[in-house]
């Protein structure tokens, strides 16, 4: 197949997958999409729920073995699209369409990469993965994949990145905190108002500064992103919730931090889960040095994906824009897939994955 196939291949099976709704834990259909796309490409691929895997043909237990990892998922549409965004229409080289950035583009290139590479024996072994519920870090996307896998010594992760490799990428933990109060009414000054309790929270919160801080991900992040009290104007709140978006970089489990928290916090607080670490790759590693040698740029990368789950190397790398993902609107350009087909395959033909 030409360049110009492989683009063609990808942008015919992007739009079958904007024309699939498949919001996270709904994905089934989109799903088989792929699982019937990757078996017309002669492949013999498995499925675990919504999760589809394929591995190349010749794989060989004595070499490394390289996943290519993308999510088939999506969020749910915002109010504000003015388009369907179920119709993937390609309007000036733009591909329209909910999930075509975010991370469709990087799913189909991935494939028509895999399907390549697979062509002849490469220094490693390949898998590709389209995983699902990564949206919401469910139980049932690729954490439920992951043991079902061959082992893994690294991976790529296709979302948009810009194609510009993301060499390490923050954690990711939700804490849930209730500040209590005692009720009473407010025109005579009675009770504890729960809400000036959070206040005390929220504010030496909102002033602390996390002390370790990263070279590539900066600062550990705490932000209060929710807050819900009270039942009526006359009334002085008994309890006041509020939950905590905590973004972690490499220097501080999530575990940590939050037994941090409660020695300074009077709140309760109650973590939704640790499961969600800050993860990335040594900046020695082949790919890595391969990518800089292509002109590349590594970065550190504020926002969650699949990598969070995986126990071993990995790197973000895709096409589109991350400031496109769950926006209104949302689209890829055509030679943004395109050049992420010949740069996946220019960064791994032939060479080593690990040291």
């Amino acid at each position: 197949m030409t360049q110009k196939d492989y683009l063609e291949d990808a942008v015919g099976l992007l739009r079958r997958l904007v024309s699939t709704p498949s919001v996270s834990r709904d994905e089934a259909a989109a799903a088989s999409v792929v699982e019937a796309k990757l078996v017309c490409c002669d492949f013999m691929p498995r499925r675990v729920g919504n999760n589809v895997w394929a591995v190349s043909p010749h794989y060989d237990n004595g070499k490394p073995t390289l996943l290519l990892n993308a999510h088939v998922d999506t969020v749910k549409p915002v109010a504000s699209w003015t388009r369907d965004p179920f119709s993937p229409d390609i309007v000036d080289g733009r591909l329209y369409g909910l999930g075509s950035n975010d991370c469709g583009g990087g799913l189909v290139a991935l494939m028509q990469a895999f399907r390549h590479l697979s062509q002849r024996e490469q220094p490693y072994n390949l898998v590709y993965l389209a995983s699902a519920e990564e949206e919401v870090s469910g139980q049932n996307g690729i954490s439920r994949a992951l043991p079902l896998l061959p082992r893994i010594d690294m991976a790529i992760v296709g979302e948009p990145t810009g194609m510009q490799p993301a060499v390490a990428e923050k954690g990711l933990m939700v804490v849930d905190a209730v500040a209590r109060g005692r009720s009473g009414h407010a025109a005579r000054g009675e009770g504890v108002n729960a809400i000036y309790a959070a206040l005390d929270d929220i504010e030496w919160l909102r002033s602390y500064s996390f002390e370790r801080v990263s070279p590539m991900l900066g600062p550990t992040l705490a932000t209060v992103t929710i807050i819900n009290a009270g039942t009526q104007h006359n009334v002085v709140p008994d309890e006041c919730r509020f939950t905590i978006d905590i973004r972690t970089n490499e220097n501080y489990r999530n575990e940590d931090v939050f037994e941090f928290l409660k020695t300074r916090m009077k709140s309760e607080l109650h973590a939704r889960s640790f499961r969600l670490s800050s993860s990335g790759i040594a900046m020695d590693n082949p790919i890595v040095g391969r990518c800089m040698a292509m002109g590349m740029r590594p970065f550190g990368s504020p926002t969650l994906s699949d990598q969070a789950l995986m126990p071993f190397p990995s790197l973000k790398l895709g096409p589109g824009e991350s400031s496109r993902s769950h926006s209104a609107d949302e689209y890829i350009c055509i030679k943004e897939i395109d050049d992420a087909i010949q740069t996946y395959i220019n960064l791994l033909d032939g060479q080593c994955i690990c040291q």
